[in-house]
């Protein structure tokens, strides 16, 4: 859910032309939380439950080193990486997504503490889902850990659970620069432009490995609800699942990374995971989507299962963004100067941050003139971070998302004043919470 700048000098071709991706690096750092805090997310203080309460403004977390580098937020649990390359991490652990050892009680979820089984490693960059962690270090490696019967691990077959981070063989001698990570898929970068994907590849969300492509069941029954009358719908919906389900014991599932052979041809420079669609970002500009549809996060008309271009019109795209069912681009303004936030997908929380219709990419005109330069997607809310190192939010207010002293939803993005006076450096959203990373 994350978008991710900070990649050290192993950067992504595209970004690093762009002069978007940079390490930042200060003597000093401060990681800032807010949002839902039932799962510990936060990284805050004790309650009596063992978690902290919701935060609604940016509130430093004590417990971390003071020179973190950059952070993660996956759907209920935290990463921050250390200019020294350690990694640390907090929130949920019911499927060991903290990495370590044992699995430890609710009471110290909230608790940052430093992933275990990564001594031999230098990490320069994690990413997080809701079940899996991710980590590269300097040497090109990519570790995972974590629990996921869709595959997402990416260790071979029917191999479900790490407990600790392990290496990924199946990408031995690729230098990896950046991976992403949806609800059971996963897709990963390499430094000369290449793209790997594993897990759960139902709607082409993997594009064509193998040729192999079929429709996910769980996706399918949204749309026979949308006909079924009002009276029936809870009823229908209740079936549709369960019949959903039962399909899926036989899942489709690739059980470790494979080259994504139809883009073998095209330099890849940016990947962006929704829960259950994919964004690929060419050096040339074309973007391209595949997965499912529903909301419309594919931003294209073409239904096709597989990988499609984007209709990004006069709108040229550097970076790429997701959250759980919309998506996101940071586009060049032709024939303008300037930078501009586009949104397309599910809006029910005004997540999209615009008006308009709702499959089609269009341009967030409230930041115009703000040089967006990333932007990351939650479950119903969305952040940005500008050229002057402010951070704007907007969506869903619920449990203090936003940061702006509230639980209101924005249908339009609003500058954060409570981070006035500081130099963000990075801002990511996982499913319900926040974490900024400010200089100082």
């Amino acid at each position: 859910m994350l978008r991710f700048l900070n990649t050290g000098n192993r950067s992504p071709p595209g970004l690093r032309l762009i002069g978007l991706s940079r390490r930042w690096f200060s003597a000093n750092t401060t990681v800032m939380s807010f949002g839902d805090g039932s799962q510990g997310a936060l990284g805050l203080a004790d309650s009596t439950i063992g978690v902290a309460s919701d935060a609604y403004e940016p509130t430093p977390i004590p417990s971390l080193p003071p020179d973190v580098s950059s952070v993660a937020a996956g759907h209920y649990h935290s990463l921050a990486v250390t200019s020294g390359g350690h990694l640390w991490s907090w929130g949920r652990n019911s499927e060991s997504q903290l990495g370590r050892p044992h699995l430890s009680p609710r009471e110290t979820w909230n608790k940052p503490q430093k992933v275990e089984g990564l001594n031999q490693v230098k990490i320069i960059s994690a990413f997080a889902s809701g079940v899996i962690s991710a980590a590269i270090g300097d040497d090109g490696t990519l570790w995972v850990w974590g629990k996921s019967r869709r595959g997402q691990l990416g260790l071979g077959k029917d191999i479900t659970e790490a407990i600790l981070p392990t290496k990924v063989d199946a990408l031995r001698g690729q230098d990896i620069v950046k991976v992403s990570l949806g609800w059971g898929h996963a897709l990963a970068l390499t430094k000369d432009g290449k793209l790997f994907g594993w897990g759960y590849y139902a709607d082409g969300r993997l594009g064509k490995i193998g040729n192999l492509s079929e429709a996910s069941p769980l996706d399918s029954f949204a749309g026979k609800l949308k006909s079924s009358n009002s009276n029936t719908m809870i009823e229908s919906a209740e079936k549709l699942v369960l019949e959903a389900i039962e399909k899926e014991k036989d899942m489709p599932i690739i059980w470790q990374p494979t080259l994504i052979e139809e883009l073998c041809d095209i330099e890849v420079v940016d990947v962006a995971c929704g829960l259950d669609h994919s964004l690929v970002l060419c050096s040339d500009g074309t973007l391209l989507s595949g997965g499912s549809n529903v909301y419309g996060q594919l931003g294209r008309a073409k239904q096709d299962l597989g990988l499609h271009a984007v209709d990004t019109s006069h709108l040229s795209p550097i970076s790429i963004a997701s959250g759980l069912g919309h998506s996101f681009a940071i586009c060049k303004n032709i024939p303008l100067d300037g930078l501009s936030v586009v949104t397309w997908g599910w809006n029910q929380n005004s997540q999209l941050g615009r008006e308009g219709p709702e499959n089609i990419p269009l341009v967030v005109e409230c930041l115009d003139g703000e040089m967006p330069i990333s932007v990351s997607g939650g479950r119903v809310h969305s952040i940005a971070v500008t050229g002057k190192r402010e951070v704007w939010s907007w969506g869903c207010g619920r449990n203090g998302r936003l940061g702006l002293g509230s639980s209101v939803d924005e249908v339009e993005p609003m500058a954060n004043q409570y981070l006035e006076g500081y130099e963000v450096l990075q801002a990511v959203a996982g499913f319900d919470h926040s974490l900024v990373l400010v200089a100082g």
